[in-house]
């Protein structure tokens, strides 16, 4: 089972190291199921008496109006949540510098029925002498890419929304800048790797149908399938690179298969 496995090496890290809080990265394309992977290995640590908190990359979004002033600023494809460069990664760094303090922590919540930050008193907080902290998120641990990838679009999106390449050179630059200084902080990162693109878009709108049962189509943030496939255009090219590169960096990487059944785990040598 594959949270074994995941609560075995986290276990062995911890033994192995001193500081604190060890950070799990945990990323992923979306629906790969992140998210449920975190909260039962937060429950298996926590059930062994490990202090475990979870910062989901998702919750360190922009504010709506940050957003908004990126996408007047900058390029209009800004103002929608998700890319580097629409994350407030200074809140995830404070956020692991109070835990290496030995001090609570504040965990900042979004909204995205909202698409806005979740106001502060409402966030939850880690404990003080947390020991292991889950940063998860679609994009934790990338690399940007080399310049001259970024020259041809690879989507509709990129070449009718962005044919001069301003949208993808500001993302590539912001992921080459304060995220790896957040992503510098993970101890080890673990990567679920989707069979390819065209299943993740599947994943996706398999999410979209289910909160649309759940809450019906014209609830805020039920997105009719045209605009669930342009807003997926929005993750492509990074996705795609991390298809390509993070297996031969990642300290774990899962094959998952089309109904996201684990195919095989490898385990990174040294």
């Amino acid at each position: 089972m594959l949270v074994d496995r995941l609560d075995s090496v986290v276990r062995h890290a911890l033994a192995g190291q001193a500081r604190r809080p060890l950070v799990l990265g945990l990323c992923g394309a979306q629906g790969s199921g992140k998210s449920t992977l975190a909260a039962a290995l937060s429950r298996r640590l926590a059930e062994a008496g490990v202090t475990v908190a979870v910062l989901s990359l998702d919750d360190l979004y922009r504010t709506l109006a940050e957003r908004e002033a990126l996408a007047r600023t900058v390029h209009p494809l800004l103002r929608t949540r998700g890319v580097p460069g629409t994350h407030d990664i200074a809140l995830g760094l404070a956020v692991i510098a109070a835990l290496e303090r030995g001090e609570t922590a504040a965990l900042p919540r979004f909204d995205k029925a909202r698409d806005d930050r979740m106001p502060r008193a409402g966030w939850p907080h880690a404990p003080a002498g947390t020991q292991v902290l889950v940063l998860e998120g679609w994009c934790v641990g990338a690399l940007p890419q080399a310049p001259a990838a970024l020259a041809e679009p690879v989507n509709a999106l990129e070449r009718r929304e962005d044919a001069q390449g301003l949208w993808r050179g500001y993302v590539n630059r912001a992921l080459a800048g304060d995220y790896q200084r957040l992503f510098a902080r993970i101890d080890v990162l673990v990567f679920l790797a989707a069979p390819d693109f065209a299943t993740v878009y599947d994943w996706r709108k398999q999410q979209e149908d289910a909160l649309r049962m759940r809450v019906g189509d014209d609830a805020p943030g039920v997105m009719a399938d045209a605009a669930l496939a342009r807003f997926v255009q929005h993750y492509e090219r990074l996705t795609r690179h991390m298809l390509a590169d993070m297996s031969g960096r990642a300290d774990m990487v899962v094959e998952l298969s089309e109904d996201r059944c684990v195919k095989r785990i490898a385990l990174r040598e040294g």
